[in-house]
């Protein structure tokens, strides 16, 4: 049996297994299995972390976020997982409602999903689901203005957050580059991350959806706490370890 005291590569190597594995490391859990300090822990994490291997969050790490694709490449990545989500989504829109939707790969596939016949205010700051949903004939569509984050495929800026502060919502269907039972959501910009916040203070319920790839993750910017959140929709293969600590209803599909 390795005496992880002795070698701290192979402790090393063993956390970063796990990050890879699990998404995220618990301090006390690793002090436990190792037979190591705490001190010994919190170094480890923090050369991890300076290696760009994980983020430091309290009481652990996360495995560190993957550099955001351009939102034209996202587009094609993980189609069936985003679509299954996008579609339990457009099932929880309730007619005659106020809904809004930010922008982002998986809410470009949820506006296909959304009825017709439904009678909806529908605000978006993305261009590219304002299209999908133009030949709509029921209910009102609008775009909020402003400059075009050629990453994110929405706009953003001082100019957009007036634009909301001015409408309350029924239902807004938010974002998420990384969600994290401690550090709850966060983004990867920081004008998208005061355009969620705006969001959310506007909003009468929640809504995340969230993939895989997105779930015990750490982005740049904190948005919200988890409590903030009202329902996450995520993916059958999303990891969920930690989330049953806070309170947050998130469903699989």
């Amino acid at each position: 049996m390795i005496d992880f005291n002795a070698f701290p590569e192979q402790r090393q190597a063993y956390i970063q297994q796990l990050l890879a594995e699990k998404g995220r490391v618990v301090s006390a859990d690793l002090i436990s299995q190792l037979g190591v300090s705490e001190h010994t822990i919190r170094r480890d994490l923090q050369k991890l972390a300076r290696n760009g291997i994980c983020k430091r969050v309290y009481g652990g790490a996360v495995s560190q976020l993957k550099q955001s694709a351009s939102f034209e490449t996202r587009m094609t990545q993980s189609v069936d997982e985003k679509s299954k989500v996008a579609k339990r989504c457009a099932m929880l829109i309730k007619n005659h409602s106020c809904i809004f939707i930010d922008a982002g790969s998986t809410y470009l596939a949820m506006a296909s999903y959304i009825p017709h016949d439904m009678d909806l205010t529908i605000i978006t700051n993305s261009p590219q689901i304002a299209t999908v949903l133009s030949s709509r004939n029921k209910g009102e569509l609008i775009l909020v203005g402003g400059k075009v984050n050629p990453q994110t495929g929405s706009t953003m800026g001082a100019d957009t957050v007036n634009q909301i502060r001015n409408m309350i919502f029924d239902q807004t269907f938010i974002g998420v580059c990384g969600l994290d039972p401690q550090a709850g959501l966060s983004a990867v910009y920081y004008e998208d991350a005061c355009f969620k916040k705006e969001l959310i203070a506007q909003s009468n319920e929640v809504i995340a959806a969230v993939i895989a790839d997105k779930m015990l993750q750490v982005a740049r910017y904190k948005v919200a706490t988890c409590e903030d959140i009202d329902i996450v929709i995520a993916s059958r293969e999303s990891k969920i370890e930690g989330f049953e600590q806070v309170n947050l209803q998130i469903e699989l599909v």
